[in-house]
Order: structure tokens, then C-alpha cells, then sequence
């Protein structure tokens, strides 16, 4: 009787097992498909990023994935704010940036996922016209962070402007200016901040999503245009760990698709590129 017993409780907590295992099974099941019907949080900043990521936002819908889009006035907090998990990826920079943040925030386990669009930094004046030559002793603004000071800086060395250490380096600095025939007084200011100053110097280098917000036309305002061969395509930028997530798959799919390619062609008539190779 008692090795009956012992026989019959042991197959009865076998089966328990198999039954336990087969709901641990579904479970995880569950949560994938959880994952799935939640959706992912992705920073941008106001205009040209934000207006991009809703069409994606349509197109990875179709696809079974949803996207939130929330969006940060500044160039310095969707970093943070990814670096700490409240957003699942961003779509605000180009790479150069990303690894000078890095480099200043070693503790940002972030990474590029994807090239997405080029928007060009070019100079803008109200006292001059496309065409005008900047003149002696003027007075540049130019963004006050590395990456897109240095930027700045090497669209007018292109124009052969002035003289700089490494024309591909793209943590160029005032200070790396070796040749300044003309003059040129570098005033530094947050890139939000620039556009507000066009009255107040003779010429700024202002960012596309900064212009477009200021009501300027990046394909018919510049004096000087940043050319689309440059070093500065924007990304998505995740944590380490999400480049795992199957979710970032069909965000880039959605993304890099020949519907947004057209849409940013439609969209920006040339103020804006497609930076990725298009199949």
C-alpha cells in the first residue's frame, strides 16, 4: 500500500510539473505579446524629427507595432532620459553627437541602431542675401555644443572660408581655426537659442529643426548650404540591450521604407536627405 502511495504521489507531482511548465510557457508568451500591444516610447524634437516619426509612427502600426512619440525642446535631455529607461529610443541626433555625449557621460549604455535623415546645418543671415559674401569682421553664431559648433565650423572651411586643424574632425573648435582671413567673430549659443539672435550678427549657423520652428526655408533662405555628402546623418539611438528587442526590427523596417523615404523627399523638398541606402 505504502509503495503504491509513493508511486501514485510521484506521478501525481510529475504531471503537476508538466502542467506548471506549460503555464510558465504561456506566460512568457503572454508578455511578448504584452510587449507588442504596448507601446514603445520615442523622443524627438519639435519639427522635422516629430513630423517624420508620425508617419513611421503609421507605417510601424501596420506592422503590429505601436509607437509613442514624446518630444524634448532640447538637444541634452533625450539622452538622459533614454539613459534612464523613460524612453525607449530617440531620434534627434547624428552619431557625432551621440559619442560626445558619451564621452562625457560614460555611464549612458547608449548605442546607434540606425541611420535615418541628414538634415544640413546651414547659414543664415537677415543682413545678407544668398549669393552676398560675408564680410570682413563679421559676426557668426555658431551652437555652443562640440558636435554641431565644430559642424558649424566646417561648413564654412568648406566654402573656404577659414582654415581648420582637421576638416574631418568633427569636435572641431574655435580654437582649431588656424586661418581666419576674414576676421570672423565665433559668438557661441545654444542651438535652440540661435535663430532669436539673426538680429544681432551678421550670419548664424542654425540646424534645420531649429529653422523650420523659426519659419525659415532651409532649401531657399541659406547663404550657405551644408552639402548631403556630410559626416552628420542623424540615428536612432537605443540602450545597449534593445538592439536585442525584436521590436527594433520592424521600427527600423518602418523607418528605412520606401513610404517614409518618399514622404521625407515630399515632405522637405531638399531641406532635407534620406541617410540611409535605399534598397
Amino acid at each position: 500500500m505504502n509503495k503504491f502511495l509513493k508511486y501514485s504521489l510521484a506521478g501525481a507531482l510529475s504531471v503537476m510539473t508538466i502542467l506548471a511548465a506549460g503555464c510558465g510557457g504561456d506566460k512568457k508568451a503572454d508578455t511578448g505579446k504584452a510587449d507588442m500591444d504596448k507601446p514603445v516610447i520615442v523622443g524627438v524634437n519639435p519639427g522635422p524629427h516629430a513630423q517624420i516619426m508620425e508617419n513611421v509612427k503609421k507605417i510601424a502600426e501596420k506592422k503590429g507595432l505601436k509607437i509613442e512619440i514624446k518630444e524634448f525642446s532640447d538637444f541634452v535631455t533625450p539622452n538622459s532620459a533614454l539613459a534612464q529607461g523613460e524612453i525607449w529610443a530617440n531620434s534627434f541626433q547624428h552619431e557625432p553627437f551621440l559619442k560626445a555625449t558619451l564621452k562625457k557621460e560614460p555611464s549612458f549604455k547608449l548605442v546607434k541602431a540606425f541611420n535615418t535623415a541628414l538634415f544640413p546645418i546651414n547659414i543664415y543671415s537677415r543682413k545678407l542675401k544668398p549669393g552676398d559674401t560675408i564680410p570682413d569682421g563679421a559676426k557668426i553664431a555658431i551652437p555652443n555644443d562640440p558636435t554641431n559648433g565644430g559642424r558649424s565650423l566646417l561648413v564654412l572651411a568648406a566654402q573656404g572660408l577659414i582654415k581648420v586643424k582637421d576638416p574631418k574632425n568633427v569636435l572641431t573648435t574655435v580654437h582649431d581655426v588656424t586661418d581666419n582671413p576674414h576676421h570672423f567673430q565665433f559668438i557661441e549659443l545654444e542651438a535652440a537659442a540661435i535663430p532669436r539672435s539673426l538680429d544681432d550678427v551678421t550670419c548664424a549657423a542654425i540646424n534645420t529643426t531649429y529653422a523650420l520652428n523659426a519659419g525659415l526655408n532651409p532649401d531657399k533662405d541659406p547663404i550657405i548650404k551644408e552639402t548631403a555628402d556630410s559626416l552628420y546623418v542623424n540615428i536612432v539611438a537605443v540602450r545597449e540591450e534593445t538592439l536585442k528587442d525584436p521590436r527594433l526590427k520592424i521600427f527600423q523596417e518602418a523607418y528605412q521604407s520606401p513610404e517614409n523615404a518618399q514622404f521625407i523627399r515630399d515632405k522637405f523638398k531638399g531641406s532635407a536627405y534620406v541617410g540611409w541606402k535605399e534598397k
